[in-house]
């Protein structure tokens, strides 16, 4: 449990239209008066629905969103360490997010993973061999990655990346 940071500017596009749209404008002190409930809401179903899209789920998820401070926070319970950081994963890796409060507890403890920040110039190759030491492990990044990724070579600066032990 905790706060993780994110790059706010990077991230999959979320906030595109109608109240989810609203949120990212306060979060970005835009001075055009918003209801700020309903665009908050709004983008918390939005990233909510993203994170079932890629079936991810835990007993009693909620998520929600603050505009003002760029927050997802997300409760409930993931049977796994891994379901849980990938539902983190996808929270933070939305463009208008830049911290998610982590209120996810876990059935099955484990070792926590490595969080990675992509940067330009990166790829899976080059992130395994500083990891592990070994280029040719990239698969493992990628895997530990899946459904976020759908391909090994379709990563971005600024996406948060799990790196497992």
């Amino acid at each position: 449990m905790g706060l993780f940071s994110f790059i706010k500017e990077a991230g999959e596009k979320l906030f595109g239209i109608g109240e989810a749209k609203a949120a990212e404008e306060v979060a970005k002190k835009d001075p055009t008066p918003v209801n700020v409930e309903a665009a908050n809401k709004a983008a918390a179903k939005a990233i909510a629905d993203y994170v079932a899209k890629m079936g991810l789920t835990a007993e009693g998820l909620t998520i929600g969103f603050d505009g003002a401070s760029a927050t997802v926070i997300v409760q409930g319970m993931a049977d796994t360490k891994e379901t849980k950081e990938k539902i983190l994963l996808c929270c933070g890796n939305v463009k208008g997010v830049e911290h998610v409060q982590d209120q996810l507890g876990v059935i099955e403890p484990a070792d926590e993973s490595v969080f990675y920040t992509v940067v330009s110039g990166d790829t899976l190759s080059k992130i395994a061999k500083a990891q592990y030491g070994n280029a040719n492990d990239y698969m493992k990044i990628f895997e530990a990655n899946k459904p976020m990724l759908s391909h090994p070579d379709k990563i971005y600066p600024g996406q948060s990346l799990r790196i497992p032990n």
